[in-house]
């Protein structure tokens, strides 16, 4: 039985009304615990690999470890995410993480752990994290309703904020106290909570009819859905823009406390603790701003307050007044960040979900990464002061790319529509048979041809990111009222699933290429199977028959391809 949402009474409904329902409160209180726990570690990692060596390479090298496989492995990952439950994908995840904690835990503990050791169990927490991220952020449509979404992605926002507030400063406290064995201690306990609400939490599970897909094929579909969806690109276009302009904040910071303000390691926590409280505050906000603003609007104004606030950093030789734009700072990146994460998730169907928000993963921590790089780079080459300005000058210039890469407009997620019943069959087919070609004919009145062709335009699109391939629009110049959709997929069963992702929006759009064709007679569909004898691997003794079964389903057929 799937565990009720059942909603207490709290008295906002504002950014706190995601945690009216029981299920994501528990797995928010608890994912805060293990953000924390993972800063922690993180401090821990660093400070111990200074203990083992006076490289400053290996102790950024940290970091990577953690970072890195989001990177490597973050497609993947998602569509691991969408082929199983993404309950046991998280449990699963955390376990790895768990497992490399609490090995490295007992390594620091016995004496055995080195450099390149410590690395690698970095690398196997954050590939743990890496795979667990998809599958989280993709459930949390699970755990609460549609109108709610967009303020459960702004929390869990906040609690990696609040974590990153307050993580380094406590860990710095527990490796002061008690070592860096007691950090990564610290780090394993902290899994178990959530590993303890994801195992209660009963989730409902819809099971296909059709098996899934393998995962190179998954991949290749995710791919090739994002590839036709512009809104999604688009928002992972600006996703990757927003984070190469702005990751000078992230990389220079140990510079801008030791270099311009002239501090310690105790004024760079506070300078970062002065950004990570700015997040909170953004994410806080982050209903208000979509309530007043657009999302072009609202990616506008962040991108121009973040790039003044980074150039106050760069000139600014007083504490508080860089602690108080880090504060600005850390309040519309979250805010930036958290419109274009909901912007994904409001975009892409439950079947692609977990896909489409690891390329979002990858988008902002590759646009981090590559900007960290190339602010290293240019701060070694004109100075921390010089990389910073340079750094707000392109962020106050970023949103030119909204004259030609705007903002889509997010609404309610677009619901999959029902599943539709698979088309007369009489010929004996196998899952693999194929290449199966459709061919749909419309009779469209000439004076509405060029409004047909448009319409067909947003068809093709629809068609390419459910799984059709060689997709095409004839005109028949003998008669040209008739025109012929055509396409193929590579199997009968590429097809079913093709023929039953579309989305409620996608299927009003069908209706609408339908609703231009003329006469008593419907629209004509034909499903053929191309190369009829090697595709179901006929013999010479076998009968020409039709199928006894064909995957069938109760629902009623519809001529939508």
């Amino acid at each position: 039985m799937a565990e009720a949402a059942k909603p207490v009474v709290l008295p906002s409904d504002g950014i706190a009304a995601p945690l009216r329902f029981a299920v994501f409160r528990r797995i928010w209180l608890a994912s805060l615990l293990s953000n924390l726990g993972l800063m922690i570690q993180s401090v821990g990692a660093a400070w111990a690999m200074t203990q083992m060596t006076a490289s400053a390479d290996k102790v950024a090298l940290v970091q990577t470890a953690l970072m890195l496989p989001i990177m490597l492995i973050s497609m993947p990952a998602g569509a691991v995410a969408d082929m199983y439950d993404r309950r046991v994908v998280s449990l699963a995840s955390l376990v790895l993480s768990l497992v490399g904690a609490c090995v490295l835990t007992m390594l620091d503990w016995t004496g055995h752990i080195t450099p390149n050791i410590l690395l690698a169990f970095c690398f196997i927490i954050g590939s743990g994290m890496a795979l667990f991220g998809p599958a989280w952020q993709s459930s949390v449509g699970e755990q609460v309703p549609p109108e709610v979404l967009p303020s459960a992605v702004a929390l869990n926002g906040i609690s990696y904020n609040i974590a990153r507030s307050f993580g380094p400063a406590i860990g710095g406290i527990v490796v002061a106290t008690a070592g860096a064995v007691a950090a990564f201690a610290a780090n394993a306990v902290l899994y178990i909570p959530l590993l303890v609400v994801l195992f209660l939490w009963r989730r409902k599970v819809d099971v296909s009819r059709l098996p899934r897909e393998r995962l190179s094929r998954a991949i290749v579909s995710g791919v090739r859905y994002i590839a036709n969806s512009p809104s999604i690109k688009i928002v992972l276009t600006r996703t990757l823009i927003t984070g190469i302009c702005g990751g000078s904040v992230s990389a220079l910071m140990p510079l801008v406390a030791r270099d311009l303000l002239h501090g310690g390691a105790q004024t760079y926590g506070i300078m970062l603790g002065a950004f990570g409280m700015g997040a909170v505050i953004g994410a806080m906000n982050i209903g208000h701003v979509r309530k007043h603003l657009s999302g072009e609007s609202s990616i506008r104004a962040c991108a121009l307050i973040m790039g003044v606030a980074i150039a106050v950093v760069a000139v600014s030789s007083e504490p508080a007044i860089t602690a108080a734009a880090l504060v600005v700072a850390g309040s519309v990146w979250m805010l930036a960040v958290a419109l274009f994460n909901i912007g994904v998730q409001l975009s892409a169907p439950r079947w692609v979900a977990g896909r489409s928000l690891a390329a979002f993963q990858a988008a902002i921590a590759g646009g981090i990464a590559i900007g960290s790089w190339g602010w290293g780079h240019l701060t070694d080459m004109v100075g921390v002061e010089a990389a910073l300005l340079v750094s707000g000058g392109a962020m106050f210039l970023s949103p030119l790319f909204g004259l030609f890469l705007r903002m889509p407009p997010t609404g309610a997620r677009d619901e999959d529509a029902e599943t539709l019943a698979d088309p007369e069959v009489q010929l004996q087919l196998t899952a693999r048979s194929g290449p199966l070609v459709v061919e749909i004919e419309y009779r469209v009145d000439q004076e509405n041809a060029r409004a047909f062709h448009g319409v067909m335009q947003d068809v093709q699109l629809s068609r390419q990111r459910n799984g059709a391939y060689g997709w095409s629009i004839a005109r028949d110049i003998a008669d040209p009222e008739l025109w012929t959709e055509r396409y193929h997929c590579p199997t009968w069963l590429d097809f079913l699933r093709q023929r039953n992702r579309s989305t409620q929006s996608e299927r009003a759009l069908y209706q609408r290429a339908a609703d231009y064709h003329l006469g008593p007679d419907p629209v004509r569909v034909r499903r053929m199977l191309e190369r009829p004898f090697g595709s179901v691997r006929w013999k010479d003794d076998t009968p020409d028959r039709a199928a006894t079964e064909v995957l069938p389903v109760a629902t009623p057929a519809g001529s939508s391809g």
